[in-house]
């Protein structure tokens, strides 16, 4: 799933990090994604046998240009929902480590079902 996601924020054209994978010596691009996988619980059960895994992930785009912050994560969430990502409401403002960044966050699942 980790692949898929990225391959999906790739298409922006905006560098893709795993959430905290930056050192805090790198200069932080003028815009970028951020993902983490915060939870990936099975599901489905039958037997004793679980028929999916449900991915949870924590998306944000951060810029210092603001203007480009709503406009990027609203294409974002549509793209994931036309690839079968379920998408929790519109987001929320996210965290910055730099004063000349700011950002917006929204979480995401997708279903991987587990074929026999």
């Amino acid at each position: 799933m980790k692949t898929n996601l990225i391959s999906l924020l790739e298409t922006f054209g905006y560098p893709v990090f795993l959430h905290g994978s930056m050192n805090d010596d790198d200069e932080y691009p003028q815009s970028f994604f951020t993902f983490w996988n915060f939870d990936t619980p099975e599901a489905s059960f039958y037997d004793n046998e679980s028929f999916r895994a449900e991915w949870g992930f924590t998306v944000c785009f951060y810029s210092d240009d603001p203007s480009r912050i709503d406009e990027t994560i609203d294409k974002t969430i549509k793209l994931l929902k036309e690839n079968n990502w379920i998408i929790e409401g519109k987001g929320k403002d996210a965290v910055s480590d730099e004063k000349t960044h700011t950002g917006r966050e929204i979480t995401c699942w997708k279903i991987e079902s587990y074929k026999e």
